[in-house]
């Protein structure tokens, strides 16, 4: 590796780069913040074939066949997204691989953009497989190389656990050279790839003499690093933690664990034996400290109450857990000065987001609204307040209808996107048409993944890779299910969309309403001219503000509301819900 030769990267870009020198031939994955960039680097490399799956269970299968076939692959998701796809990883856990596959987990400590704080650390326990932390960009791009021949070395996938802070934080990353890429070629082993119990048995037998062995090469890992500084205090952290923790004690001895599982027996025992006084700091679960507990060791941490067991570990906290060990009262960090100010920026659609028609007409009828994970999700904000539960991906058509089944008088309406809709949507709706559901299901298409950055999907007509392919029909798979009444609608229509729901509403079976309308915030087209606020027809009386549209401004409470040229996209919604015709279009008079 020549050192002159760096380039300042994230850590994803740095994950893809380590990702491509090592040879990978496929990449696999579904975009989920903050791991999305992952795949984005990676496609701009020759050499690679990469894809959006429609959802990580997939991806995560299809990375599986390149590497029992003899290819280098890799697979990126977001920490919930691991749900999705823990079917198939514990059980490519006991057959193994022959090329060398990387799983990338991205978690996200402090839910930033995610709706739970859940530890990855927890599936490669459960699953038997290594798991490398990265504490930095540098780290991304060694760490991905060593996953790598670890993985083949030890026949099994890699688990490389990020967090954002690591996936977005920027370093001056050393770069190498490519190492040749190997085609799949399968060859047959039924006693290996088919896990049958007859086999399957010995295949369980393989996996604790696999852990066994890695444990032992664990301890003389140079994937950890031990900052020793003295024996009074001896800190043990894991990936950016621990390079916090170095900086935020100077004076004590560090030991950063950069492949935390199967844990380091012997690492431990040597650092836990060698301080009067053992804490550990880490970020997500107490499971490192409960091990050291377990080997017979004292030590604080978050069982103690010392680290909180929530959030992300930022400098600050760590602060106040240096604090707390001196015995002195914690400093609170105050607010920014220059930012003290700032008045409040609550979350909203974007102006001219089509969502925005949807939620409003949905206002009109008194429904319970079942929500998914999207944009959409900011609907269950005031004032539309038109959201009323948001579980999981897929989980707006499924939790709409067990609410019907099992009683609910109210109407039901399941909201989701339409790249959730190919992601797990499909089989929500399937399942509704074959048991008789009755529930109003949505698809908002705004055509494109847009939470996560705007990435294509099975229904936007063009791959990853760029190129084009088939566009599939969110109504022709509905009809493929069984689906009898389907309607299509156009979300700056209001009344008609209105109308729509009152007609689904009313019937006695399933609807599946597609509100379609490209995402604005992707097209960047104004979809018409800003309405001016004609200050004597206004009556103040507040119905346009009930949208939500951050264009649409009150300076002062009993004024008229402006509207804000530089953000409004002229979609209409404001002069169509305006009683007396007071937002009008320059130069015409018309509302």
């Amino acid at each position: 590796m020549d050192e002159s030769k760096r380039q300042l990267l994230s850590g994803n870009e740095a994950l893809a780069r380590g990702a491509w020198e090592a040879g990978v031939r496929a990449a696999f994955g579904y975009p989920g913040t903050p791991s999305t960039e992952i795949l984005e680097s990676l496609v701009t490399y020759p050499g690679v074939y990469c894809e959006w799956s429609p959802n990580e269970k997939v991806a995560l299968e299809a990375a599986a066949g390149a590497a029992i076939a003899g290819a280098r692959s890799l697979v990126t998701m977001k920490l919930v997204g691991l749900n999705v796809a823990a079917d198939p990883l514990m059980t490519l856990s006991y057959i193994g691989v022959v090329g060398g596959m990387v799983v990338v987990v991205a978690d996200d400590p402090g839910m930033n953009s995610s709706q739970t704080e859940q530890d990855t650390r927890h599936y490669a326990r459960l699953s038997k497989l290594p798991v490398l932390e990265p504490g930095d960009a540098v780290d991304c791009r060694a760490f991905m190389l060593e996953a790598f021949a670890l993985s083949e070395r030890h026949r099994c996938p890699v688990i490389v656990r990020t967090t954002t802070c690591v996936s977005h934080s920027r370093f001056q990353v050393p770069c190498g050279e490519r190492q040749a890429p190997v085609d799949a070629h399968f060859e047959r082993n039924p006693q290996q790839f088919c896990p049958l119990p007859i086999w399957g048995r010995r295949l369980r037998e393989k996996v604790e003499e696999r852990l066994q062995a890695q444990s032992a090469e664990n301890s003389a890992s140079g994937l950890n690093r031990v900052f020793r500084r003295g024996d009074a205090l001896g800190i043990v952290s894991h990936g950016v933690t621990a390079l916090h923790c170095a900086e935020a004690f100077p004076e004590a001895s560090v030991l950063k664990l950069g492949w935390g599982w199967p844990y380091p027996d012997g690492l431990l025992r040597a650092f836990a034996g060698s301080v009067r006084r053992l804490v550990v700091i880490e970020e997500g679960d107490p499971m490192v400290e409960e091990h050291l507990r377990a080997l017979g060791f004292a030590c604080e941490g978050k069982e103690t109450g010392l680290v909180p067991r929530t959030g992300e570990l930022r400098p600050e906290r760590l602060r106040a857990i240096r604090a707390a060990l001196e015995g002195v009262p914690g400093a609170v960090p105050g607010p920014v000065a220059e930012a003290s100010d700032l008045p409040g920026r609550p979350p909203l659609l974007c102006a001219g987001c089509p969502h925005r028609g949807v939620f409003y007409a949905l206002t009109k009828f008194d429904v319970i609204v079942t929500g998914d994970i999207g944009c959409y999700s900011l609907g269950v904000f005031p004032p539309l307040s038109r959201t009323d539960t948001i579980l999981c991906m897929g989980g707006g058509f499924t939790l709409a209808h067990g609410m019907v089944q099992a009683g609910e008088r109210r109407p039901v309406v399941g909201v989701l996107g339409d790249s959730t809709f190919f992601h797990s949507g499909m089989t929500g709706l399937l399942n509704m048409v074959y048991n008789r559901g009755r529930a109003v299901l949505v698809v908002v298409d705004n055509r494109t993944t847009a939470m996560t950055g705007h990435q294509d999907h099975p229904g936007t007509g063009r791959t990853l890779m760029g190129e084009a392919t088939q566009e599939a029909s969110i109504e022709r798979i509905a009809e493929a299910c069984g689906v009898r009444r389907i309607r299509v609608v156009n979300p700056y229509e209001l009344q008609a969309t209105v109308e729509v729901f009152r007609e689904a509403l009313s019937a006695d079976e399933m609807t599946l309403v597609i509100s379609r309308a490209p995402c604005i915030l992707k097209e960047r087209v104004r979809l018409g001219a800003s309405p001016c606020v004609d200050a004597g027809r206004c009556k103040v009386c507040g119905a346009c503000l009930k949208l939500g549209c951050p264009a649409l401004e009150l300076s002062r409470r009993g004024e008229p509301p402006r509207v804000n040229g530089s953000l409004c996209n002229g979609c209409g919604l404001c002069a169509q819900v305006c009683r007396f015709s007071a937002l009008t279009c320059p130069g015409t008079g018309e509302a």
